[in-house]
């Protein structure tokens, strides 16, 4: 059913709840990696309100606003929301799951700055969720996905940030050994504010991609720098003399305009996504790479295959304990293949399992919901937090959907 307002979700989770019909939500097509099989859907994408207070800095985001949405309303004010590398992703959604922003180095999560959630649970009761009401409610919410309500709305912290230095440096494939053990040490020299993503870019011979990077293989180094643009070109002089760029596109650009730095598809795609969270970046973990998706990979089918630097703010512990179970991790390693024909689909997922595999040793062992890909089996998803964390949003889904209503997508079963 397609919802467009608070009234519409509480009814149709009272109905869920009396008839025993089990409930998924989705706001847009990214993060639908999963069937809805006899069970209702609610769809949010009509509820995109986005009211901004800016004298106190806070923007109250309805359920289905994409990021787009709250960067629109934010920026005649000067001001920022966390938003992740695509604008097209639902603002809520995202942050349920952690949220890991284009400038989370220097910020932290964007589930840090959220105030409050209103949330309706199961049996359609609506509450209103920060450290001082339902504070239980609150810290599952903040890293645990969708186990225990349907958020309708949520309150969250904005940033003085009108402009931001960012965009991509690009290289031919060919270099892309060079280029990544550059950015590999320079990602161990750089402040927490240099917040940096380095990719390996197959793309396709389409119109939708400019030239010259249509039809080509690329190294690429994406930055975002919300400091002094020119201390920001200062810090980028050796990533720039590691490899021959044949692209550059790293300018001051209005915080609005952040889908220019990893130019990523506005429209969502069936994709195989997956990702593991890393400890450390070693010689070895990049020879492991390489081999795997490199170079000497011609037949490589994953159209990106990127790691991200974390640590900065996304290191530190939260102001509020939350369910974030990936502050340990240096690095984070994401693949995306686009599914096509049956052959191409099951190449995608060869090396999709190949990669993740060999790169195993130097990972904590985690993934991150919002990027873990298609949810399996109980082990697969336990992947995705400690298992204290995962315990407790099992002690609480009992207490607010006893009933398991909310078993579709990443959950914790009951």
């Amino acid at each position: 059913m397609g919802a467009t307002d608070v009234d519409d979700i509480v009814t149709a989770l009272r109905w869920a709840s009396a008839t025993g019909t089990p409930v998924a939500v989705q706001a847009t097509g990214h993060g639908a990696n999963f069937p809805i099989d006899h069970g209702l859907l609610i769809s949010t994408a009509r509820m995109t309100d986005v009211r901004i207070d800016p004298d106190r800095r806070l923007a109250t985001v309805a359920a289905g606003a994409k990021w787009r949405h709250v960067l629109d309303a934010t920026a005649p004010h000067g001001l920022a929301a966390l938003c992740g590398t695509s604008t097209d992703a639902g603002a809520v959604g995202y942050t349920l799951g952690g949220g890991l922003p284009v400038l989370g180095r220097a910020y932290g999560y964007a589930t840090d700055l959220v105030r409050s959630f209103q949330v309706a649970t199961p049996d359609g009761t609506l509450y209103e969720s920060d450290p001082d009401h339902e504070p239980e409610l609150f810290w599952a919410l903040r890293g645990g996905k969708g186990n225990v309500g349907v958020v309708t709305s949520m309150v969250c912290e904005l940033l003085p940030l009108p402009t931001v230095l960012g965009g991509g440096i690009y290289a031919s494939g060919e270099h892309t050994e060079a280029l990544l053990h550059a950015w590999a040490d320079w990602t161990r020299t750089v402040p927490d504010e240099m917040c940096s993503t380095f990719s390996l870019l197959r793309l396709p011979p389409i119109p939708e991609i400019p030239e010259p990077l249509r039809g080509g293989f690329w190294a690429r180094v994406a930055i975002a720098w919300p400091g002094d643009p020119a201390e920001g070109e200062r810090l980028l002089a050796p990533l720039r003399a590691a490899a021959p760029v044949v692209v550059d596109t790293v300018e001051e650009m209005p915080y609005a305009a952040m889908d220019r730095i990893h130019m990523e598809p506005q429209d969502p795609l069936p994709a195989r996504e997956a990702c593991a969270l890393l400890r450390d970046l070693t010689p070895d973990a990049i020879g492991t790479f390489l081999s795997e998706v490199g170079p000497d990979v011609p037949e490589c089918p994953l159209l990106v295959v990127e790691i991200r630097h974390m640590g900065g703010a996304l290191a530190r512990p939260a102001r509020l304990e939350d369910a974030i179970c990936s502050r340990d991790a240096n690095y984070l390693l994401e693949s995306v293949g686009v599914l096509a024909a049956p052959p191409a689909a099951e190449a995608i997922e060869m090396t999709t399992r190949s990669l993740y595999t060999a790169m195993a040793p130097y990972g904590t062992g985690h993934t991150m919901i919002n990027i873990h890909g298609t949810p399996g089996d109980p082990e697969d998803r336990a992947r995705a937090w400690t298992p204290e964390t995962r315990t407790r949003l099992t002690q609480d889904k009992s207490t607010y959907d006893p009933s398991n209503l909310l078993r579709f997508g990443h959950t914790v079963p009951l």
